[in-house]
């Protein structure tokens, strides 16, 4: 152990020596290429390259040391003002440290004008951060070592302060949702030895099984009933409400935030989260005080909204930004040489992966996950009782390259990385901590509806309408959750197009997609329309869509219909369930419960599903997707610790959709905040859900910052 510490002491002293070298010989360069910056003292100039070289070493050191002391205090001050003044305050602040580091040099040897001063301290600070990650940037224990400090600092703040969640106790849960990641695509990577760390937790201290989504296999509908306890009334990602004439979007703000207020007042408490909980990285916030990166948080203005604060907290730190910076970098890279490569070997299915892609999977599989899992390491190092996070990475990049393919399966190694990080840092926190695996849906792999058919759904609908088609088909841009991370970074939170957002009250169907899920609604026909009314009004559409090959059945009103003019009603016993039988069991339990909603649309439309591939038709611009039947995409996992007891929801054995997971979750809080022996089954648990109104809402969240 003693040899070990020496060790490291060894290593952090040559890396210090190092980065200090380094930044003598960038104030060296600077100084022979700023005229208003010198390094010699005023009127004399023969000083020998000696005497420069150690005035240039006197200066780095004191700017450095200076940074090291004076920064962090510096970041948590500037936390408080808006991100704009924060960016123009950096360079001047880091301007002013290098002023003083001159000052401190003897003789009056350093000087520069104050506007040099700030170019000559933003060049020596990005220099100094880039040679101290670079020599760092695969050291986890190192980067580790760095995020205990800060949140060891804001612990023993807490104990100070008395704070919940600051002092030892029973366990904590930490929940952390693999986005997309399928059972079957679970087991696969741990058995092929990808995934090493979920693999030693399923043979040593883990159990896994599969449980079931809702018909909205998608995460605006699984996250909100995992948090939130209640998913009703999402009938897709997507869909058309006639009597605000607006559509609902699960990934934008707004939206997000509305449907966060539904299920708060349907459920009747506050979210899974509130009693000293965290949410990072997600679409909802769960009831928790602390938020970082929580969707449906971020389109408040003023002090309350402090939803990216994670970003600010977890750039404070250079050597963080300067490590995610690189690793962003070379993940743009990665996916140019990889679209190349499936380019020329004429991979199928494709979809179009330029533009703006390679920087949103970058922030996918970079940024918001070093930023969320630092988060989750700070909320255990401070002792929270329970946290939720998001990882986006997996889902983002397996619509765009497959579910099976090698990019998803570099990303899920990574995300095993992470998770290893994660369990080590859980060794130092000051309570016990139990992690949960969990993912929201899985992804069904197929051909676009776009690249099978050569045309998209609006243009069958239309065509079936009677009215005008474009001569040139049109794309339905992804909606992954990933892009909305990116636009509420930007502060640009509308995921939609104005026009897409409230159509015209017209006679034109409104078409929208949800992974293989359609929905079509008709605004001039008020209500939820009857068959024979859109048969009335449009009477080839019903029988057009029905035929059509890649389409697997509709649900109008009650009533299913199939290929070959096969049809059952959701109120005859069995009738559905013969007809869905191919969509895998519990399709007509599903569609059932969908047809109940008040925004069920006017026309559900399900792609075909080919049991033997396991392939679907996105109507969105996705080879892998999911949003509908058909396939893994409804067949996530959930992967719990032995000290926890057995899934067992009221519902029955299966577990069948996101409210049963979050009674699941729930009953696991109970658990461990109860006696850590083994109880009787007549003991009554305590709850830890307040009553009606207690916290948890939109309006009610602390809003407190979110990151180390």
């Amino acid at each position: 152990m003693l040899r070990g510490r020496w060790r490291r002491a060894g290593g952090a002293l040559v890396r210090i020596v190092l980065v200090w070298a380094v930044s003598t010989l960038t104030m060296l360069a600077l100084a022979g290429i700023l005229p208003d910056f010198r390094l010699q003292a005023p009127g004399d100039d023969n000083d020998s390259i000696t005497q420069i070289g150690l005035t240039a070493a006197i200066g780095a050191g004191a700017f450095g040391l200076l940074s090291a002391l004076v920064w962090p205090v510096l970041v948590r001050a500037l936390l408080l003002v808006p991100a704009l003044v924060l960016g123009l305050l950096v360079f001047f602040l880091n301007g002013s440290l290098l002023l003083i580091a001159l000052s401190l040099i003897p003789a009056g040897r350093g000087e520069a004008a104050p506007e040099t001063a700030v170019v000559v301290a933003a060049v020596m600070s990005a220099v100094a951060s880039a040679t101290s990650t670079a020599l760092a940037v695969r050291d986890d224990e190192a980067y580790r070592r760095r995020l205990y400090r800060l949140a060891d600092r804001r612990r023993r703040r807490q104990r100070r302060d008395g704070v919940p969640g600051a002092g030892e106790g029973a366990p904590g849960l930490v929940f952390l949702q693999l986005d997309g990641v399928g059972y079957e695509v679970l087991r696969r990577a741990a058995g092929s030895g990808l995934m090493p760390t979920v693999a030693d937790w399923l043979d040593r201290t883990h159990r896994i099984r599969s449980w079931r989504t809702d018909w909205s296999s998608q995460t605006g509908a699984s996250q909100l009933g995992i948090l939130h306890g209640s998913n009703f009334d999402v009938p897709a990602f997507r869909w058309y409400e006639k009597e605000t004439g607006e559509v609902v979007v699960c990934n934008r703000p707004t939206s997000a935030a509305e449907l966060q207020r539904r299920a708060v007042e349907r459920a009747g408490h506050g979210g899974l989260l509130v009693r000293d909980g965290a949410s990072r990285g997600n679409l909802f916030s769960g009831g928790a005080g602390q938020l970082a990166l929580v969707l449906s948080v971020s389109a408040r203005r003023g002090p309350g909204n402090r939803s990216r604060a994670g970003y600010f907290a977890y750039f404070s730190d250079p050597a963080n930004a300067v490590r995610t910076a690189l690793s962003f970098t070379a993940e743009v890279g990665r996916e140019i040489v990889q679209s190349v490569r499936g380019r020329l070997r004429g991979d199928r299915p494709r979809v179009a992966r330029g533009g703006l892609y390679p920087l949103i999977r970058a922030f996918a599989t970079v940024v918001e996950r070093d930023v969320v899992v630092a988060a989750v390491i700070g909320d255990m190092l401070a002792g929270r009782a329970a946290v939720y996070a998001d990882l986006v990475a997996y889902d983002e990049v397996a619509h765009h390259s497959g579910p099976g393919s090698r990019d998803t399966e570099q990303v899920l190694a990574r995300l095993d990385r992470s998770l290893a990080l994660i369990a080590r840092v859980a060794e130092h926190a000051p309570r016990e901590y139990r992690v949960v695996l969990l993912s929201d849906h899985g992804q069904s792999p197929g051909e676009t509806f776009l690249a099978r058919y050569g045309l998209t759904l609006k243009d069958l609908v239309r065509a079936g309408c009677g009215l005008p088609v474009s001569r040139r088909a049109g794309r339905t841009h992804s909606g992954a959750e990933a892009r909305a991370a990116v636009r509420a970074a930007l502060h640009r939170p509308v995921e939609e197009e104005d026009e897409e957002v409230r159509p015209g009250r017209g006679p034109d169907p409104v078409v929208l997609a949800s992974g293989n899920l359609g929905l079509i609604s008709f605004p001039d026909l008020p209500g939820r329309a009857s068959r024979e009314r859109i048969e009335r009004a449009h009477p080839a559409l019903l029988a057009t869509l029905a035929a059509h090959p890649g389409i697997g059945f509709l649900l109008v009103d009650g009533v299913v219909l199939g290929p070959d003019g096969a049809e059952a009603r959701l109120d005859v016993p069995g009738a559905a369930e013969d007809l869905l039988a191919p969509f895998g069991p519990g399709a007509a339990r599903a569609v059932r419960r969908t047809d109940a909603f008040p925004h069920v649309a006017d026309v559900m439309v399900n792609s075909a599903y080919d049991p033997r591939t396991g392939a679907v038709h996105a109507f969105e611009e996705q080879i892998g997707s999911h949003g509908g039947l058909g396939g893994e995409q409804a067949h996530p996992f959930l992967m719990w610790p032995v000290e926890l007891s057995e899934p067992n929801p009221s519902s029955g054995p299966e577990l069948v959709g996101a409210e049963a997971m979050h009674e699941v979750l729930r009953d696991w809080l109970r658990e461990v905040d109860g006696p850590q022996v083994p109880v009787s089954a007549e003991f009554s648990l305590r709850s830890t859900a307040p009553g009606p109104g207690t916290g948890g809402s939109v309006e009610g969240e602390a809003g407190q910052s979110g990151g180390l």
